[in-house]
């Protein structure tokens, strides 16, 4: 799913929690939060805390991940590309 505004992340929290058959204030319990919270953050609320929004996904046992999308015009080349596994690995330094 492509998430671009904060409605698009609210309607998917909405989903998933509907999904796993959650109610709104078994979800806040979980988050830490009241449900007033996960009404407006499932609204599109723009300015709730990241915070907050990172921890309704791990409630519902969901991980974000965030890709580059390539922009009109733009003359990206492989060197902008960052591979955070291959940095992990050799901050870890070689396998024994």
């Amino acid at each position: 799913m492509h998430v671009r505004t904060a409605k698009d992340i609210g309607t998917f929290i909405r989903d998933q929690r509907k999904r796993q058959k959650l109610d709104q204030a078994t979800l806040a319990s979980l988050i830490g939060v009241n449900r007033r919270w996960v009404m407006e953050v499932e609204r599109g609320k723009p300015r709730a805390e990241i915070g907050l929004v990172l921890k309704a996904l791990e409630a519902l046992g969901l991980d974000l991940s965030i890709d580059r999308r390539e922009m009109p015009g733009s003359t990206r080349d492989a060197l902008d590309i960052v591979d955070i596994d291959a940095i992990v690995r050799n901050a870890k330094g070689p396998a024994t």
